[in-house]
């Protein structure tokens, strides 16, 4: 069986079209693409136990949004591994195990969910999941690179244009297979008409003589249900948010269509070359593109990989942070300034959008470059993003003034923009690299570049969540200072010296608190973002500067024929 996947079993016959390798890696990739839709499971999972809102026991935004990083590093780290295994055993034999792996890691994290095992889900879809990501990422780069000499930009578009575009058929899947396994947790009735007692900063009632904990959902509550339902109280632990039975069924459905990817992949004979193409002699050649070859371990003794890590690196890090939490920045944003507009679905379709904008981008700019150049496309990345970063926070700050859609449309088209040079910066890589270090050992250099990924899968992720919540903390007790003191007593059944409790247990938002805040008092939501923004266009700046002093590889570690 093993010996079906080898390399030497996929050598193309004669007359193969090598088109054909495009659906298989396109196969792969929109499959393990889906993770880029890691934000819309974090509205349920910070629901597991609540179903229709955050309870105490719940798991942290903060928390959930850590699997994704740990996807990501596991990606990255499987992938500096895989890289050089691809080039030894062929991309049939990763690919299988790519698909075995992410297919797996769906359903170890699933038992995690029903279980309320959280390491559970960081094993199974951040560790294996992660793993299997990394291989099937590279697993068609080095191929199609191989089989499109004459379009090496194309080409890695092609292949990597899947891997933005997952999102977008994951986000047809995964609401619709929550919503169909849900069931509403038991309604108690309205507010007014249950008995609550405060407790250690949860919210209890008294059934049958026992203390059970409930949830109480308020107006500004309403847009985050998953399924539309009264304000009121709700009792924790009687429904169920269908999150865990949704993990199993999609890791049915992508192991299934990876495998028969994976089975695709056929690699071209030795010294092939396409029908009527002669490569450009030396002389006509750009000066930042190489005739010459690097060895996989030759590149790591380079300046130039390592321009090259902090250039993926640091446009990783500006988008992926973004990313894991798009779809909450989304309603926290504009869901309470125009939430006839921002609402759930809204910001699901946010979500797809990114996935379309992410898609386009990679391959327009990676075709792009083949006739720009790979610097001056990465000119146009850390320039105009560095503008566009720095938009948003002044974005913000007009919508909570001013609630005008035109906000939300600037908004909506900046981040779009955004997304179409971070995924033009995944797909244009792979030929950047081939460009500095020639075609040989392209895959396994790319598979190790890609630790630059895992490291940004951190860096993003922690400066999106540790700011935000530094934001929060700041504007809960900004508000707080403005609340009489006798109406929050009566609001949450506890006095303004237990805020600090309160705040743990989720049962004091900033949404309850803007509900008996003063009139006139602006929500502070929208700007919980602003802090990251900035951060962001310091990190593209330097991008740019690493891009901008990029020089060929110096010709001692060219390889001898």
């Amino acid at each position: 069986m093993l010996d079906i996947l080898s390399k030497k079993h996929i050598v193309a016959k004669e007359g193969f079209n090598r088109w054909l390798i495009a659906p298989a890696a396109l196969g792969i990739h929109l499959c393990i693409g889906s993770v880029y839709a890691w934000s819309l499971f974090n509205p349920a999972l910070i629901k597991r136990l609540g179903v229709v809102t955050s309870a105490a026991d719940d798991w942290t935004l903060k928390s959930v949004v850590w699997i994704f990083t740990v996807a990501i590093v596991f990606l990255g780290l499987a992938a500096a591994v895989g890289g050089k295994w691809l080039e030894k055993v062929g991309p049939r034999m990763v690919g299988t195990v790519s698909a075995i792996c992410w297919g797996g890691g769906f359903l170890v994290g699933g038992i995690g969910i029903l279980t309320g095992k959280l390491w559970l889900l960081y094993l199974g879809y951040g560790v294996i999941g992660g793993c299997g990501l990394g291989l099937g990422y590279v697993s068609p780069v080095g191929t199609l690179i191989r089989w499109f000499p004459d379009r090496r930009g194309m080409a890695t578009g092609i292949a990597i244009m899947g891997f933005g575009g997952g999102a977008m058929i994951a986000k047809f899947m995964i609401e619709p297979f929550i919503k169909l396994y849900y069931k509403a947790p038991d309604y108690l009735g309205n507010i007014d008409a249950v008995e609550l007692i405060t407790k250690e900063g949860r919210r209890l009632v008294e059934i049958a003589g026992e203390f059970q904990e409930v949830v109480v959902v308020g107006a500004k509550d309403l847009a985050g249900m998953y399924v539309p339902g009264p304000e009121g109280v709700y009792l924790v632990g009687t429904g169920t948010v269908g999150v865990a039975q949704a993990f199993f069924t999609l890791g049915a459905i992508y192991f299934v269509i990876m495998m028969c990817a994976a089975f695709g992949y056929r690699v071209p004979p030795e010294g092939w070359k396409p029908k009527g193409w002669v490569p450009p002699s030396e002389d006509k050649q750009k000066s930042m593109i190489t005739q010459n070859h690097v060895h996989i371990d030759e590149a790591l003794k380079t300046r130039q990989f390592y321009q090259l890590w902090v250039i993926l690196c640091f446009n990783v890090t500006a988008g992926i942070g973004v990313l894991g939490v798009a779809k909450t920045m989304m309603s926290e944003i504009f869901g309470s300034t125009l939430p006839g507009i921002v609402d759930a679905a809204f910001a699901s379709t946010y979500v797809l959008m990114i996935s379309l904008f992410n898609m386009i981008g990679r391959i327009f700019w990676a075709s792009s470059s083949d006739y720009i150049g790979r610097k001056n496309t990465y000119w146009i990345f850390f320039a105009v993003g560095i503008i566009l970063y720095c938009s948003i926070p002044y974005t913000a700050q007009q919508v909570s003034v001013n609630p005008s859609v035109v906000w939300l449309i600037y908004f909506y088209a900046a981040t779009m923009l955004i997304f179409t040079m971070y995924g033009g910066g995944f797909a244009t890589i792979p030929a950047y690299l081939a460009d500095i270090f020639g075609t040989k050992y392209v895959g396994g250099i790319h598979g190790r570049l890609l630790t630059a990924w895992a490291s940004a899968g951190v860096f993003g992720p922690l400066a999106i969540t540790s700011l935000r919540e530094i934001s929060v903390n700041n504007a809960i007790n900004d508000l707080v200072e403005k609340i009489n003191p006798v109406t929050f007593q009566e609001k949450f059944g506890a006095s303004i010296d237990q805020l600090e409790e309160l705040v743990s247990a989720k049962t004091v938002t900033i949404n309850k608190l803007m509900e008996i805040a003063p009139y006139g008092t602006v929500d502070p939501t929208s700007s919980l973002y602003n802090t990251t923004m900035y951060l962001m266009a310091v990190v593209l700046f330097v991008a740019l500067i690493m891009n901008a002093t990029m020089r060929p590889v110096d010709p001692k570690h060219h390889m001898k024929e």
